[in-house]
């Protein structure tokens, strides 16, 4: 089996791509009891620096797209977001083979601005910290039901 095929059970792909994504990825994701959901990859050989670890250009993007996505999914109607600021923190790497998984707490989505906060954790350990600022620029439409 290769290790794009095995993210750990409960993960599927991410609901949501773009061809940037699809050059990175594969990104999955994996619903939480509460609706959030977690957002994960697999550390694979394109995603490593010359030094063979997880390039730190990768974890901001994921951080990136974990809070964005999070974000935009955490209220009614959903809106539209675009990233006006990332501060991102490294406190640990990842090694290819590693599997990672962005944890996202929103703490507001408000008329103009949303803020929140992403952790990137490996074997039960943060190695990243983000912090996210986005611009809101109106709601999504809402789909037909």
């Amino acid at each position: 089996m290769r290790m794009v095929d095995n993210p750990p059970p409960g993960f599927e792909p991410l609901f949501r791509t773009s061809p940037f994504l699809d050059h990175l990825g594969p990104f999955f994701m994996c619903r939480q009891a509460d609706g959030t959901f977690v957002v994960g990859i697999r550390i694979l050989p394109h995603h490593a620096n010359g030094r063979g670890g997880a390039h730190g250009g990768l974890l901001m993007t994921l951080c990136d797209i974990a809070l964005g996505y999070r974000t935009t999914s955490s209220v009614e109607p959903r809106p539209m977001l675009t990233t006006a600021s990332i501060t991102t923190d490294f406190a640990g790497s990842a090694k290819v083979g590693d599997w990672v998984e962005a944890h996202v707490d929103v703490h507001k989505v408000g008329g103009r601005m949303a803020f929140a906060n992403c952790y990137i954790v490996r074997d039960g350990e943060r190695i990243v910290h983000a912090s996210g600022v986005f611009a809101r620029s109106g709601d999504r439409p809402t789909e037909p039901t």
